[in-house]
């Protein structure tokens, strides 16, 4: 079976997402999922959309290319970035963005073939492989206290958040501590519904009763159970309401 490659298309000129589309559509490993028209809306579809590559055009209203491809990094599932510009200037500092490569319109057909088969390499042929993470549903979270390992149910987490050298684990009526990192348990619970609001903080969503304009585009974030609210920074809010909202 074929392994397809996940493609969003991001350009504020709908000419030349058109001409992508049908360049790229020559190719069957590749299937365009989505489409954005600015930077904001680029961050919100491939938080959405989960896409494998994003092709980002750099000159765009509300956040730039080269800002998209900053907030692209903070993603649970990091994109590839190729830029797709008009402008050729703006090279050098793609590619400390770790940009796969880098499109001058009007798209050169030959350039766009060895980008799609270098995509290709990066994310088919040198796939690895490995077991797909199940979640059985008396699967708990193993903590080492120092009289033995306890486990806990995950669903009766209400957040996580970093407390100098260690991560605590708050549950309704009860707090655990770790070494582990945040980033340990984020994709130790990653098929689950946490999701990160802060660099400090990991919130269970079961739990979450409201969301609180605070200021500076951040938000306080109310959880059931608990007394004080909890710091959204703004990065996050978007991508927070896009999971919260139907």
């Amino acid at each position: 079976m074929m392994t397809v490659i996940k493609v969003l298309i991001v350009d504020d000129e709908r000419y030349s997402r058109d001409e992508l589309k049908h360049l790229l559509s020559e190719y069957p490993t590749i299937e365009i999922i989505g489409e954005a028209e600015s930077g904001d809306q680029a961050v919100m579809k491939a938080l959405q959309l989960q896409p494998d590559v994003v092709f980002l055009d750099i000159e765009m209203p509300k956040l730039n290319g080269m800002e998209v491809a900053r907030s692209l990094k903070e993603l649970k599932k990091t994109p590839l970035i190729v830029f797709a510009t008009a402008y050729p200037n703006f090279a050098v500092e793609a590619f400390r963005h770790q940009a796969v490569d880098y499109l001058v319109k009007p798209f050169d057909e030959s350039q766009l073939k060895e980008t799609v088969a270098r995509l290709k390499r990066l994310l088919v042929e040198h796939e690895p492989k490995k077991l797909e993470k199940t979640a059985s549903i008396s699967a708990r979270l193993a903590l080492e206290e120092d009289d033995g390992i306890i486990y806990v149910n995950p669903k009766d987490i209400l957040y996580l958040y970093r407390d100098e050298r260690e991560t605590k684990i708050v549950l309704k009526d009860k707090e655990y501590h770790s070494k582990l990192s945040l980033k340990d348990f984020e994709e130790r619970l990653e098929h689950l519904s946490f999701y990160r609001i802060h660099k400090s903080y990991l919130v269970n969503l079961d739990h979450v009763s409201r969301l609180i304009p605070w200021f500076n585009g951040a938000y306080q974030l109310e959880v059931s159970g608990m007394k004080e609210n909890l710091s959204v920074s703004r990065n996050y809010v978007k991508g927070l309401r896009a999971l919260l909202e139907l």
